[in-house]
């Protein structure tokens, strides 16, 4: 019998992928129950399993003390000596119940030990799938829509079952019963009912993890996606840097006529994907990262922790984008706040802080300078021409020195 049991243990453990040890454990505890149950629960009871012969061993433990006061769970000193000679009290001392005072168990022993028994091997599963999940955080899986409950999907992936809450669902996608979906595991945590599995695919990890299956130098480690950023369905940006020299890290992740990026953008449908150079330096990168705009002149805020950006008064709306998209997508790259003001602003800010509040004598001022500045423009001379020259040193001073 002992033999037919460690056949259905390592069966079992095939079957479910759960380690020797633990369905022994679940055996154990099982045998354990039921022996409670026929020999009464008054007795301290232990389970022990001997490896070489494949068997269960029943143990009554038994308390050294000076004079027992309850026979079933406490030995005296002298009898305890007898059996052991170094014993002493409050030692515990272990007897082998017989197999023919157990006997066979009852109806309700067993059934209790069949339900020990199954719940430690749902517990073992449950625990298997939570740290295989738990090391795939961070990483893509493949998986098939099962249901869609109230917006969150379900999806059927290998021995559990993933969450695709809606927040994490790109806009415009549609989801039906047994499609295909692959999606970038976000978080994983226990829950009364088994492991919990949240996946995304607005995560801009996911991203990286789709040039990373696409693009062999990021797999290889030769090409280096340093950040990233999305707004979900609309555009995205990446900033790649190559270890080699000899290899373009944005070709790279383009392709040949475009192959790999496409594969991306199809799996994203249809975002569109900026892969820009990386840099170091916070003001080359922030000039890269605001592309198809070009900055004129980049300053520096270390306190704030922002990047004052001006661009030509007609490559404004082009920084800034649709509703925002590129500034944001720029300032998330970069991690530090961007400002961008066209030229002409850059300058009416300066001309502020020069003059102070405009009032009556500032607005003659700025008044005499610009007259100053047409009569200048003519090629006037006097007054005019130096005022002139003020409005060009205004100017000058408004936009800062441009550092790459």
């Amino acid at each position: 019998m002992n033999v037919d049991l460690m056949h259905v243990i390592e069966q079992i453990g095939r079957e479910k992928g759960i380690e020797r040890d633990v369905l022994i454990d679940a055996v154990g505890a099982a045998i354990l129950s039921a022996s409670r149950k026929t020999l009464g629960a008054a007795q301290d009871l232990r389970v022990a399993f001997d490896d070489r012969s494949g068997s269960f061993k029943l143990y009554a433990i038994r308390k050294v003390v000076e004079e027992p006061a309850n026979p079933k769970v406490e030995i005296g000193l002298e009898e305890a000596q007898r059996l052991k000679a170094d014993a002493k009290l409050d030692d515990e001392l272990a007897f082998e119940v017989p197999p023919e005072q157990v006997g066979q168990f009852g109806r309700i022993a067993a059934q209790t030990a069949k339900q020990v028994i199954i719940q430690r091997v749902r517990e073992a599963e449950r625990d298997m799938v939570y740290q295989s999940f738990k090391e795939k955080e961070g990483d893509v899986v493949n998986g098939v829509v099962q249901r869609v409950v109230k917006g969150n999907v379900i999806v059927s992936v290998g021995r559990a079952e993933a969450i695709l809450p809606p927040r994490e669902q790109l806009p415009r996608e549609d989801y039906r019963v047994g499609d295909r979906v692959r999606a970038y595991v976000l978080d994983v945590r226990k829950t009364p009912k088994g492991s919990q599995v949240v996946v995304s695919r607005t995560h801009p990890g996911f991203l990286v993890k789709l040039f990373e299956m696409e693009v062999p130098e990021i797999h290889e480690g030769i090409v280096e996606v340093k950040a990233a950023a999305r707004e979900p369905g609309e555009r995205a940006k990446i900033a790649v840097t190559s270890k080699d020299p000899n290899v373009d890290p944005v070709g790279a992740c383009v392709g040949y006529r475009g192959s790999r990026v496409q594969a991306v953008v199809r799996e994203l449908h249809g975002e569109k994907i900026d892969i820009i150079p990386w840099r170091a330096d916070p003001m080359a990168f922030v000039k890269t990262a605001l592309a198809p705009a070009e900055s004129e002149a980049v300053t520096v805020d270390e306190e704030n922790h922002a990047l004052q950006v001006v661009v030509a008064d007609e490559q404004l709306s082009l920084a800034i984008g649709k509703k925002g998209v590129n500034a944001r997508l720029a300032a998330k790259l970069v991690g530090w706040k961007v400002d961008i003001k066209s030229r002409s602003e850059a300058q009416a800010t300066a001309a502020a802080a020069l003059f102070g509040e405009p009032g009556e004598a500032g607005a003659e001022a700025l008044a005499a300078a610009a007259a100053g500045a047409e009569a200048g423009a003519d090629g006037a001379e006097g007054p005019g021409a130096d005022a002139a020259a003020n409005l060009e040193e205004l100017g000058a001073a408004a936009a800062p020195a441009e550092t790459s």
